[in-house]
């Protein structure tokens, strides 16, 4: 007889492989560190890479919008659609021990069509390598 305990981590488990989690970056050096390294605009977004250089294989993403992207709602619902991108194409699109900052854009990343929004994300990384 199994507890609930292991039916819940089972089924965390199992949600962790359809749902990987990205190691998000939070300290500011991060960001102006990859704000220094190579970038990529796409019609949706702004891609940055940056390789760090310190052996460690682990991908890192961070996700900005400023202002200038309109009011909390649209940075907010940008946000959430970069962060969509990036968990569903970032895991086979990426290269060990890089950094990658998506950008959003004024007026175009909170309303581009989602597969467009991919779309861009992937080529964008593409021109990159």
């Amino acid at each position: 007889m199994t507890s609930h305990v292991d039916k819940a981590e089972t089924a965390g488990a199992s949600l962790a492989a359809v749902f990987p989690r990205l190691e998000v970056m939070r300290k500011r050096g991060d960001f102006v560190a990859a704000s220094k390294a190579r970038y990529q605009t796409a019609p949706g977004l702004i891609v940055q890479m940056r390789d760090r250089g310190d052996g460690d294989p682990r991908v890192r993403v961070g996700f900005t919008c400023s202002k200038k992207v309109g009011n909390a709602v649209a940075r907010n619902r940008a946000k959430r659609r970069l962060r969509e991108v990036a968990r569903l194409d970032l895991p086979a699109l990426a290269k060990p021990g890089h950094d990658y900052v998506l950008i959003g854009k004024k007026d175009v990343t909170a309303t581009r069509d989602f597969d467009a929004l991919r779309a861009d994300f992937a080529k964008a990384l593409g021109k990159m390598r």
